[in-house]
């Protein structure tokens, strides 16, 4: 396992490299869409009115903006040079500086974040699974966490049938690197950083006994993932037909669990 500071630094500049064409690498993938769609509303569930939300590993800011404009105010974190420069240009652009406050901070030093109490905390995407000691966030959160408030985490699970049906295909190094306990190799824009995968179980034992499962939702466990993003143009009645056979099985076991992401959100009762 690659030292804190050395991972940290290799995920800044494989986002840093990946921020200038995020946005337009989403607009055209139907698969991404759908399933950030499928998170925003999982969370708006749960958001009341005048909830203000912390979001780790905020990217170029898409669900930032999203959830600014639904009228809730975002503390938006993210620890990457260029994701925070998109982010801070997108403020601007959508004159959202009353609505979102930006700053660069990893989650694993939310001690750096000003001391105060927040309704929700969201992160997007798989962003937690760049470190491999969550008790870090989990610790953290716990201080900045309204007691009863909500948190809500996108994360990658060690089971994804698209990608252990790769076996098949010959592909058994991609079928089987969530398997690995001590995380794989990710690669973004030429950079290698390491990638560890969590299943529901292991982020309620990390987070511990003051947060409670509140609801766990799959995110393509039937359909295809995103690195299949051709799939929706070459076969459009057959994905369509997945994806709304995954939207009615995401909360029930395995499925809200196997899936090439999964949506879980948790109670804070400290």
């Amino acid at each position: 396992m690659p030292c804190v500071d050395t991972q940290l630094e290799l995920v800044n500049q494989a986002f840093s490299r990946q921020s200038v064409r995020y946005d337009a690498y989403e607009e055209n993938h139907e698969i991404l869409k759908w399933m950030r769609g499928q998170v925003r509303t999982h969370v708006m569930g749960f958001l009341k009115k005048s909830d203000y939300i912390l979001e780790l590993n905020s990217g170029t800011g898409l669900d930032a903006v999203f959830f600014a404009q639904h009228g809730f105010k975002v503390h938006a974190t993210d620890l990457s040079d260029g994701m925070i420069s998109q982010l801070e240009q997108k403020v601007e652009m959508f004159k959202l500086q009353d609505r979102i406050t930006v700053q660069q901070c990893s989650f694993t030093s939310l001690e750096e974040i000003p001391h105060r109490r927040y309704d929700y905390v969201f992160s997007n995407f798989g962003g937690l699974n760049c470190t491999a000691n969550l008790s870090v966030v989990s610790s953290s959160v716990g201080r900045l966490l309204k007691p009863d408030g909500f948190i809500t985490v996108v994360l990658m699970p060690p089971v994804c049938p698209w990608e252990l049906a790769l076996i098949f295909r010959g592909h058994f190094k991609i079928a089987v690197r969530r398997l690995h306990r001590n995380g794989a190799l990710a690669h973004i824009e030429g950079v290698y950083f390491k990638t560890y995968y969590f299943s529901p179980g292991q982020i309620l034992k990390a987070f511990g006994n003051g947060f409670k499962k509140i609801r766990l939702q799959g995110l393509a466990s039937l359909s295809p993932p995103p690195r299949m993003e051709n799939f929706p143009r070459r076969y459009p009645k057959l994905y369509k037909f997945l994806r709304t056979l995954d939207e009615r099985v995401a909360h029930v076991p395995p499925f809200n669990s196997w899936s090439d992401h999964f949506i879980l959100t948790m109670q804070y009762h400290p």
